[in-house]
């Protein structure tokens, strides 16, 4: 009888224990699902055709963003060749997504100098740029560095150090995730559609 009752007082701590962790995993799921963005795409920029471009006009479509300048050696343009490898790589899905190449130089990249600049990429790519106001602000609500750095040898004198992450943003504006500077093309396609088939 003894043995019985400590049996069934084993069960009965055993059972509350697996309700206990099943109610914490649905709990921690919860808590997952409902968290919001880090963050949120916000800006208001002119585009390399001379149009304002907002993020409002770009709901309903996935965006790869990428901060940089036109006049930058390396990090830029071989980002921009891994988002136009993406964007070839996506076949009939292109259309789902859109790439953006947000300036940090305005002061160069006016929208003609942008103009010239991008379709060397991909013509599915928007340049965008702004005064240097908006670009400050934009920088903000993406959270990412930049600065100015004297460089003799470089056109004007100065060169731009800049984060290099290329950013995705979900089709309501919301941030999914970065990718770092060198993350090969294959690895940020069969990501991309791994969550846009979600």
């Amino acid at each position: 009888m003894r043995l019985s009752v400590i049996q069934k007082g084993l069960w009965g701590l055993t059972v509350i224990a697996v309700v206990g962790f099943v109610w914490l995993q649905i709990s921690a799921r919860g808590e997952r699902s409902t968290d919001g963005p880090a963050f949120r795409a916000d800006f208001e920029l002119t585009d390399h055709n001379g149009m304002v471009q907002t993020d409002e006009y770009l709901a309903g479509r996935w965006m790869l963003v990428f901060f940089g300048f036109a006049n930058c050696p390396d990090v830029c343009p071989t980002t921009l060749a891994e988002v136009a490898a993406v964007m070839d790589g996506l076949g009939s899905d292109a259309t789902q997504v859109q790439p953006l190449f947000i300036s940090i130089d305005p002061e160069r990249d006016t929208p003609q100098a942008l103009a010239e600049f991008i379709p060397y990429f991909d013509a599915n790519i928007i340049g965008l740029t702004g005064t240097a106001d908006q670009i400050e602000r934009t920088s903000k609500t993406f959270r990412i560095y930049y600065e100015k750095i004297e460089e003799a040898a470089s056109p004007d004198g100065y060169t731009m150090g800049h984060s290099s992450q290329l950013f995705l943003f979900d089709p309501q504006g919301g941030y999914v995730g970065a990718w770092t500077y060198g993350t090969p093309a294959e690895e940020i396609l069969a990501d991309l559609k791994a969550r846009m088939s979600i």
